[in-house]
């Protein structure tokens, strides 16, 4: 068995309080069965497919369900168990932290208590919140916060707000739509433009953006003060995991819109089966479309230079 060697920016966790409280108000992950989680469930798993360190967070539906003050309690008590867990096993876990939008004074305090006293490695944001996307100007605050701090923000899709398809669940057809929808959303109204010293992962190699990317460019006749060329510099700002898209399909389209050095590596266990899992590690490291180095960056290289705090100045990520 090869060492450990890859950082997963995309793997999920599921603490006690949280699946306790999703089940309790019926929730599931836009009608996705709620998988089971532990610790070393997740560390056996890891070890099999040769991930060093696995950042984790709390997948869709996030911390909000309606009610703002149960929503900063579960959002506090989720951190607080990932930072433990972290500390626990600091070689193995990160953590990107939730707040609880759609309530922004509460997740700007969550965000500052997050990195300065857990010391989270980031923050993630759903695609959508109550209907509005990441663009919508009630968000700015946060937005300048993070990137204030220069933060890693970490894009996980959830259930847009529009019927599900019968047999068709939203993780299936939704997400890489929504994911889709909500970065374009930011990048038409500016927030990329505006924020360039955060760094924005997007689950899932961003939907169908990098396929699409050169349409959305279209925008600019719709938008004033936008350019196509300016929105295409945008869209590229972004980072993309691998998660459920390591695929000879899905590689050749992210590789050729990618900014050197911003694609990741991610799992999505336990949501996606680690049968599954297994069967994309091999198709990633069975590509043979890449250049010298890429696979390398995309396994480890690129998440060592994303987050300094955590590796220093990183290995060096190989120029494509």
């Amino acid at each position: 068995m090869p060492a450990p060697h890859r950082i997963d920016v995309h793997q999920h966790l599921l603490p006690p309080a949280y699946r306790k409280l999703m089940d309790r108000h019926e929730m599931t992950a836009g009608g996705w069965p709620t998988p089971s989680w532990d610790a070393q469930s997740a560390l056996a798993m890891m070890d099999r497919r040769s991930i060093a360190t696995g950042i984790l967070s709390v997948s869709s539906p996030g911390t909000h369900f309606g009610d703002g003050t149960e929503s900063r309690a579960i959002t506090r008590t989720v951190n607080e168990f990932s930072a433990e867990l972290a500390k626990d096993h600091p070689d193995r876990f990160g953590f990107f932290a939730s707040v609880p939008l759609p309530d922004v004074d509460g997740a700007l305090a969550e965000t500052a208590y997050a990195l300065d006293e857990l010391h989270a490695d980031g923050v993630v944001l759903m695609s959508t919140v109550d209907g509005r996307y990441l663009g919508d100007k009630e968000f700015e605050p946060l937005w300048a916060e993070l990137d204030a701090r220069a933060a890693v923000v970490f894009v996980h899709p959830t259930a847009p707000p529009l019927p599900m398809l019968e047999g068709m669940p939203s993780p299936l057809l939704d997400f890489p739509f929504d994911t889709t929808r909500t970065a374009v959303h930011m990048t038409l109204n500016g927030v990329m433009s505006r924020h360039t010293r955060m760094k924005v992962i997007l689950s899932h190699a961003g939907g169908f953006l990098p396929y699409a990317a050169w349409r959305f460019t279209a925008g600019a006749q719709f938008n004033p003060g936008t350019t196509p060329l300016g929105i295409l510099t945008d869209l590229q700002r972004f980072y993309f995991d691998t998660a459920l898209s390591s695929t000879p399909a899905a590689l050749p389209s992210l590789l050729a819109f990618a900014a050197p050095g911003h694609i990741l590596y991610g799992s999505d266990f336990p949501f996606a089966p680690e049968e599954s899992g297994g069967l994309l590690d091999s198709l990633l490291d069975g590509y043979d479309g890449f250049g010298p180095g890429q696979l390398d960056a995309i396994n480890c290289g690129s998440a060592k230079e994303l987050f300094k705090n955590r590796y220093g100045r990183g290995d060096e990520v190989a120029a494509w």
